[in-house]
């Protein structure tokens, strides 16, 4: 069935479903998938005229296609959620990030040790080498112990986000790897528990004596959110090991490539998708979902709703239907989180000395010492801009000629830890241009000559995420990442199980749910798995209700 235009809503005669999604998010649209290749009749409501929430992408200029949120693609790359809904038919294609990660050896200009560049990528013997020339052998070595010690860790932190965040199915997905081997100290599990909730700064001053390679490393942890001197990080650093059987990805076309495969992958099990008319309020009768009433009035009547936008976006349009548990949930979404500008340039970034090949397929990681972190961070705990931002760079037109014309360049510059609220009250609209040349100039001292290729910049502040993307105070993650907001705390412990207590055939998905944020599709594969295995006792009840009809009637008419 293809999907109807929102300006012809009042010429759809289908008003009823067996389960409504709110929000046409990755996760979203992983669940209706799930959901729609199980049988059931699934309609995706989607309040922006732009499929794919964070994950989409636009014409922002003529001919130059721009991500309106995430770019390269992590988690769902190890989740196999790409594989089981089989959306490599559906048209989607990635293109490697290999290498995956860059960074410099200094700035130029700048005093400091001569070096060379770190690269990162998927062959472990190559990224070693890179190490030795640019930190020296020890920590090159160091470096192929941690991916042997850290690939198998985050390979069970991979099956622990594809699953329920209950306190007993993490123990029993980590627990493996504290059990004692055979003639191994009993204190194994003590040392895990100690890494698993240590800081990532500690576990890089463990392992490593290059502050040029912790601070790359520190600087890919810290995509997460929290600063990596925080407890509980040492894992985000650790997933650089995954990278080595598998790097990030960028679909060909943009990111919402992802959610256009996963738009088609519905509609050929008979579901669709209804943008600019999202979901205003539930219909609820009795403690339980009945459907929900779309901005425009119209109705569609289901027994099942998927929430898979922010929590409190949920808690409104629940209204005074909201239960406790969702009435009073109020989950630390933290101050702001990051600002994005969108260059589009007439060349890429070129870092002296450095072959195009090495620096531009991944994660340009512009970090040369972990202090520039610490006081970017410490700025926005003032609420100030920060003095000295740090860029990470992606500039995924030099691989996908799809995206620009000959000649023109699209290139993504993120700075994270930027207020939404500022100390002074100054006002994002004012600054968005000022912080956005800022960031420009952070690379060009890595990349001399870049600011002059900027042509033209379309910047996301955190208050324009807001307002573009849905998401409040600007926090891509939905939620906090830290430690206290992780796995059954997320976004809030009444909350953490994907249903609404209190309020049956309501369940919970997206980057408020655990893992959290980030592109895996995690959340809306197990939020999917619960309400398809909550309607099994009733689809058993309601065959048992039928064979006994039937039996009833045979009886009857043998008489």
């Amino acid at each position: 069935m293809s999907p109807a235009p929102a300006n012809d809503i009042e010429h759809i005669h289908t008003d009823v479903a067996d389960a409504v999604v709110i929000g046409s998010g990755h996760n979203g649209m992983v669940a209706a998938c799930h959901l729609a290749a199980a049988g059931l009749r699934v309609e995706v409501l989607e309040s922006d005229d732009v499929l794919g929430g964070a994950v989409s992408t636009v014409e922002r200029w003529p001919g130059v296609l721009v991500d309106r949120g995430s770019s390269a693609h992590v988690i769902i790359r190890h989740s196999g959620v790409v594989e089981e809904l089989g959306l490599a038919d559906h048209g989607l294609t990635y293109i490697d990030c290999d290498p995956w990660g860059f960074a410099p050896a200094t700035v130029p200009g700048d005093p400091g040790p001569d070096g060379r560049p770190l690269v990162f990528s998927v062959d472990l013997d190559a990224t070693c080498a890179s190490i030795a020339a640019a930190c020296g052998p020890a920590d090159a070595a160091a470096y192929r112990r941690f991916v042997g010690v850290w690939g198998p860790r985050s390979a069970h932190v991979v099956r622990a986000f594809g699953d329920r965040p209950s306190p007993g199915r993490l123990a029993r997905h980590l627990w493996p790897l504290g059990a004692p081997q055979k003639g191994q100290e009993r204190t194994a599990g003590a040392e895990l528990a100690t890494d698993f909730l240590g800081s990532g700064d500690a576990l890089l001053d463990r392992w490593f004596s290059s502050e040029r390679l912790k601070a790359a490393l520190s600087w890919f942890g810290a995509q997460s959110g929290p600063p990596m001197h925080e407890p509980g990080t040492a894992a985000m650093v650790g997933w650089v090991a995954l990278l080595h059987t598998t790097p990030p990805g960028h679909p060909v076309g943009g990111s919402g490539g992802l959610t256009q495969a996963l738009r088609r992958k519905l509609e050929s099990h008979g579901g669709r998708v209804i943008l600019g008319d999202g979901a205003a309020r539930l219909l609820v009768d009795d403690g339980r979902v009945t459907g929900v009433r779309t901005a425009s009035g119209r109705r569609v009547e289901a027994p099942v709703v998927v929430a898979a936008c922010h929590v409190l976006a949920t808690r409104d349009i629940a209204g005074e239907h909201a239960p406790p548990a969702l009435a009073d949930a109020a989950p630390p979404l933290g101050n702001g989180f990051g600002l994005v500008v969108r260059c589009l340039t007439d060349a890429l970034p070129a870092y002296p000395g450095v072959d195009p090949d090495d620096a531009l397929q991944g994660l340009q990681l512009l970090c040369t010492d972990r202090a520039q972190l610490a006081s970017a961070h410490g700025d926005w705990l003032a609420g100030l801009l920060p003095r000295d931002p740090v860029p990470l760079a992606m500039s995924f037109s030099a691989s996908d000629p799809t995206l620009a014309p000959e000649g023109r360049y699209v290139v993504t510059i993120w700075g994270q830890w930027y207020p939404y609220q500022l100390a002074d009250g100054s006002d994002w609209d004012d600054l968005a241009q000022p912080a956005a040349r800022q960031l420009v100039d952070a690379v060009d001292r890595y990349a001399p000559g870049f600011a002059a290729s900027v042509l033209d910049t379309y910047v996301q502040t955190p208050l324009q995420l807001e307002r573009e993307l849905s998401l409040p105070r600007g926090n891509v993650m939905h939620v906090e990442m830290s430690l206290a907001s992780m796995f059954a705390f997320r976004p809030t412990p009444a909350l953490s199980g994907h249903r609404v207590p209190g309020l049956d055939g309501l369940y919970l998905a997206g980057a408020s749910t655990h893992p959290g944020g980030g592109v895996s599709g995690n959340s809306g594969r197990t939020a999917a798995r619960i309400v398809l295995a909550d309607r099994a006792p009733a689809a058993r009840a309601r065959r048992a209700v039928s064979a006994g009809l039937s039996a009833g009637l045979s009886a009857l008419r043998r008489r």
